[in-house]
């Protein structure tokens, strides 16, 4: 018998304005709708199923926003998506989506029961799933880097168009490095007047010496945009991040 839960909750979108795209102002509904064209472009679909990583250099950059938009307007496009909570030491899509964080991506890997990906379809779109991080690991790095996260995801490409997975700050933990090798592309978030530029040269260096793939960089709350979500940068993140000014960091946590 296959792992099962609660029927997933609406979100209550009064409480958190910014998880779903539609709920934006105008400007970030449209630079989400730009990063998606983008991506189209930059990943053939004769490669099959896209799998995406989204990280930061740091904390409370909107990393986790931006993955749960950023699946919800592809699959808004007609797309099966898949969105993984692969952050298993401060998880949050489980929260902003007002579903239960287990089971998960902690169970699947651990293979002690059979998943039903059933129970993982969203309330919004019946063709977008939200896979929560699950119960915490003491191995998270050990458990993305492992060959049974390799084959899980082989096996879940073969059902979606797109996966997107949430990943931990680069700077912080060798999560997202560690899965990097069984992805696609990963996106890179940076939140205006807050990313400090040491931090996000430590983190393309990172990504380079670890032969990462970047599709681009997602620019959170950006004034030249006018949004919460202004810039899609795409491919020119190393001429952006060399003229970044040293900024303090804030005290909020965006996810």
């Amino acid at each position: 018998m296959g792992i099962r839960r609660k029927p997933n909750k609406t979100l209550s979108l009064k409480e958190n304005e910014q998880t779903l795209h539609k709920n934006l102002k105008f400007t970030a509904t449209e630079q989400y709708k730009l990063l998606r064209t983008n991506l189209s472009f930059t990943l053939s679909e004769k490669q099959g199923c896209a799998i995406i990583g989204v990280t930061s250099a740091m904390r409370g950059e909107g990393k986790s926003t931006t993955a749960v938009n950023l699946s919800y307007v592809l699959a808004e496009s007609g797309k099966r998506v898949l969105l993984i909570d692969g952050d298993m030491r401060l998880p949050s899509v489980a929260r902003k989506m007002r579903i239960d964080n287990s089971p998960g991506l902690t169970d699947l890997l651990k293979g002690e029961e059979t998943i039903q990906m059933s129970i993982f379809k969203s309330p919004q779109l019946s063709n977008w799933y939200i896979m929560p991080s699950g119960d915490l690991p003491p191995n998270p790095s050990e458990l993305l880097g492992s060959r049974r996260m390799e084959k899980s995801l082989e096996v879940l490409s073969e059902n979606f168009d797109y996966i997107i997975i949430d990943l931990p700050p680069v700077n912080i933990v060798s999560d997202a490095l560690t899965v990097s090798k069984f992805i696609s592309g990963m996106i890179v978030v940076i939140r205006e007047d807050y990313t400090e530029k040491k931090e996000l040269e430590t983190c393309f260096r990172q990504l380079k010496l670890s032969d990462v793939k970047v599709l681009g960089c997602v620019i959170n709350e950006s004034k030249n945009g006018k949004g919460s979500y202004g810039k899609y940068k795409y491919k020119r993140y190393y001429k952006y991040y060399k003229t970044y000014g040293n900024y303090d960091s804030a005290e909020n946590e965006q996810g």
